[in-house]
């Protein structure tokens, strides 16, 4: 890689810890091996992921990058060999393993998918954590229908609004919870039919009533905890719980006899370990499916605020906060 630099800008984990552990430095220029391109990164998302791993409770995978981020978007600058999908210069969005919060990043192939038309760095790289966990966890595990009924947790969050509006935009009636009016509000203009400020109301009582007893057909929970059981409760006959996190813990005490009698269906996934022929399948669904609906502006990532890389500290500072609506984008250019 004769044309680029030794050296590149990135921001490191020094220590587990808060937000002031996020501390920027020079590492070595990644150099892509077989299967993979280098990317020069312009943007990327700052996730939940992060911030866990940058606690000590998430490491990555063996053999991945330490540095956290999990999407990407920018041009192609180097190919690995036998690489023949794309070409030094295209655009792409991304997303990886770590490795994130830097100038440069490797990516496989397969995990790779074109700047939706129309797009900047910033909005595509708003696109790949959030999109592809959504896809594989509400569309495939959760087998969401049209005219089914669907409630996602923190709807206001990067998974909430993306949850919200593919939902919408293929045909069911969707529930949200949020923990104020300004984040319910936001809900409804992206598509939910109903958002519950989860502070002031049970989510259960609103949506018996709402559902006349029928109870939602799948939900997406990143909260865990008491929420578990609650969310059975509510479930439909031959209803899908889905579990993507906990922020609440991982731990509930459950009387599984409501799941047996309504034939109700657990289940839950996580993205970051997968392989990567799996995390392939997803890209290769989201662009046939997905990739449309960004494209003529049907759907589009929320972007709350951007930060320079090097203030990766005040993204996640706001992240843990909980005062943001959609997602949060660090800049690298």
């Amino acid at each position: 890689m004769p044309d680029l630099p030794q050296t590149m800008q990135a921001v490191e984990i020094s220590r587990f810890g808060g937000p002031e552990v996020l501390t920027p430095c020079q590492r070595p220029l990644p150099r892509p091996a077989a299967g993979e391109v280098l990317v020069a990164v312009e943007a990327a998302g700052v996730n939940r992921p992060d911030v866990f791993q940058r606690q000590g409770g998430y490491a990555p995978p063996p053999g991945s990058s330490d540095l956290p981020g999990l999407e990407i978007a920018g041009h192609v600058a180097a190919l690995g060999e036998n690489v023949t999908e794309w070409r030094v210069g295209d655009g792409v969005c991304a997303l990886v393993a770590g490795g994130g919060y830097a100038g440069y990043c490797t990516v496989p192939v397969p995990q790779c998918l074109p700047v939706p038309k129309g797009y900047d760095m910033v909005r595509a790289a708003a696109i790949p954590e959030t999109f592809f966990t959504v896809w594989t966890n509400v569309f495939d595990r959760g087998r969401l229908k049209a005219g089914e009924s669907f409630l996602v947790h923190g709807g206001s969050s990067g998974i909430g609004t993306t949850a919200i509006q593919l939902a919408h935009s293929f045909g069911a009636r969707v529930f949200a919870t949020a923990g104020d009016a300004e984040k319910c509000a936001a809900c409804k203009r992206l598509g939910a039919d109903l958002a519950i400020d989860y502070r002031r109301e049970d989510f259960v009582d609103v949506l018996t009533k709402a559902t006349d007893g029928r109870g939602v057909d799948v939900i997406l929970d990143m909260v865990g905890g008491d929420y578990i059981a609650r969310n059975l409760k509510i479930l439909a006959l031959e209803g899908r719980l889905v579990q993507i996190a906990f922020l609440k813990g991982s731990t509930a005490e459950l009387n599984l006899t409501p799941l047996m009698l309504k034939r109700q269906t657990l289940t839950g996934s996580t993205l970051r370990s997968r392989s990567i022929a799996e995390k392939g399948a997803i890209a290769k669904a989201l662009h046939k499916n997905v990739w449309p609906l960004l494209e003529s502006g049907k759907v589009a990532p929320v972007i709350h605020a951007t930060f320079p890389l090097v203030k990766a500290a005040d993204a996640h500072r706001l992240m843990e906060s909980s005062g943001h609506i959609g997602k949060i984008v660090l800049t690298t250019r």
